[in-house]
């Protein structure tokens, strides 16, 4: 029988052989912990992170906290915000091998909402 992380690996290699970032439109990779919530900008040419942030950013702790799936609107609201700052508007989402559902999906609209194009 196959564990969890055995299938979400083969999930995300299938998804990856399929989403490339470039200059023009970066990959928003996005990684859930049990805990915290992580997003990140990714360049894949250049082998580059633009943006990073995450549940432990010091703009999110600083503020109520709330449930892990307003923390996860949160920081969907904040990437699009750097984004916006370093003149990204259109990105490929990667979900990493996660379902799209729950904080994942939490994140993605937040940052549709606040402007990034997916």
């Amino acid at each position: 029988m196959k564990t969890k992380s055995e299938i979400r690996t083969w999930r995300k290699k299938r998804i990856r052989k399929k989403i490339r970032g470039d200059a023009l439109r970066p990959r928003l990779s996005v990684f859930k912990s049990a805990t915290h919530i992580y997003a990140q900008i990714i360049d894949d040419d250049a082998h580059h992170t633009l943006v990073a942030v995450s549940s432990l950013s010091g703009e999110i702790v600083k503020g109520e906290r709330g449930d892990k799936t307003d923390v996860a609107k949160k920081v969907g609201t904040l990437v699009a915000q750097k984004c916006a700052e370093n003149k990204i508007e259109k990105v490929v989402f990667d979900r990493n091998g996660f379902v799209f559902h729950g904080r994942i999906r939490a994140l993605a609209e937040a940052a549709r909402q606040a402007g990034l194009k997916f």
